[in-house]
């Protein structure tokens, strides 16, 4: 059996973070599976059962202290990998990418972009295409890109993986503790992060909710909020909104809500949506660099013209693009048949991410027997 190391800066919140903890799970069957963490504190994900090296090398804000983080993972790296006699080490976003590298050896290297934004670095793509055995992208997009501009052979796609039964499952273990007993419930998950645009859903949400005085808005994910609690306050619909904070399983909350709304102005592959998407809820989302439109295509949830990237939290200042997300929002609510019939596509759409696929492609890469894939271990 293949020894597959998975390399990712903490298993505490967020897309990659997920995939890499799911990824180990999935693959437990045909690899001996092991992940190297940089930071074990506030693990929020399952990975009870596979082993995990803490390399206790967190973060730094310093330039220095980044360089030197870098080759100090390096060598930790290298030196599991020669302990461990791994065949195949796969990093997940930048960070566990650049330490990968470094830690050199004879493992193949498969290095994973997760953002549209890990893009915004040329000199580390060219890298990444250079020391890589195989560069993978969470998207189409990414990976045509990587592949036109970069001329990278190796760059190949790989969307991120759903289980539906699973979801399902973990959506009824728990009962949701919300504000309301009742209401038409707007969700939105990600953490606190300007890239999500969560300014530019609580302006358009103070149009919808003054229109459908019902309506509730819901935001799962990780921080405090402050800047988003108070343009609340200042737009009087505080009362309205819900920031739960991070959720380890946030399916019962997802089950509660009646419209999934994303206003990031950049992902790689949100998995959030797509979970969303999986539980019936229609979606409107923002036509951002990469993600939304590749999952959508124009008929399986609403897409609307990406935002902008400023900040601003004034009260007084809703933009014609928060408008009209406010009026595409309202509409699509007072349509009943518009809602079931986005609940149809958005289960339909959900179940083409399958957890088959996802292991097939990957055994496939790293030369596993198909008969160990292809069979009734599936």
């Amino acid at each position: 059996m293949k020894k597959l190391l998975l390399i990712v800066p903490s298993l505490h919140q967020g897309g990659l973070e997920k995939v890499c903890a799911v990824t180990a799970r999935l693959m437990q069957p045909y690899f001996d599976v092991r992940i190297a963490i940089f930071d074990s504190r506030n693990v929020a994900y399952d990975v009870k059962g596979i082993p995990v090296t803490d390399l206790r090398l967190p973060s730094r804000p310093d330039k220095i202290g980044k360089v030197i983080n870098v080759i100090r993972r390096g060598l930790k790296i290298r030196r599991l990998k020669k302990e461990e006699k791994i065949d195949i080490a796969y990093s997940f976003g930048p960070t566990a990418n650049l330490a990968n590298i470094a830690s050199g050896g004879r493992s193949e290297k498969w290095l994973g972009l997760r953002s549209y934004m890990d893009m915004g670095n040329p000199k580390q793509i060219r890298l990444f295409c250079r020391a890589a055995d195989r560069v993978i992208c969470c998207s189409e997009t990414i990976c045509r890109e990587v592949q036109e501009k970069y001329r990278c052979r190796k760059a190949v796609t790989l969307q991120n993986p759903f289980d539906r039964k699973e979801v399902k499952k973990l959506s009824e273990l728990e009962q949701a503790q919300l504000p309301w007993d009742e209401g038409r419930i707007l969700i939105s998950m990600g953490r606190e992060d300007v890239v999500k645009g969560f300014w530019h859903l609580l302006k358009s949400f103070a149009l919808v909710h003054e229109k459908l005085p019902d309506t509730k808005l819901m935001i799962i994910g990780k921080g405090e909020f402050t800047p988003y609690r108070e343009l609340a306050h200042k737009l009087g619909i505080e009362d309205a909104v819900y920031f739960t904070g991070l959720k380890k399983n946030p399916y019962p909350y997802l089950k509660r809500g009646s419209l999934y709304v994303l206003t990031s102005y950049y992902e790689g592959f949100p998995n959030a949506m797509v979970e969303a998407m999986s539980m019936g809820l229609p979606v409107i989302a923002t036509d951002c660099m990469t993600g939304p439109k590749e999952i959508l295509e124009d008929q399986y949830g609403l897409l609307i013209p990406n935002m902008s990237q400023k900040e601003d939290f004034d009260p007084h200042n809703i933009t014609e693009e928060e408008r009209n997300l406010a009026a595409q929002i309202a509409a699509l609510l007072e349509d009943q048949n518009k809602m079931e019939h986005y609940r149809n596509m958005a289960i339909k759409r959900a179940a083409d991410y399958t957890t088959e696929s996802y292991i097939e492609r990957i055994c496939k890469w790293a030369g596993v027997k198909e008969e160990r894939w292809n069979g009734s271990e599936h």
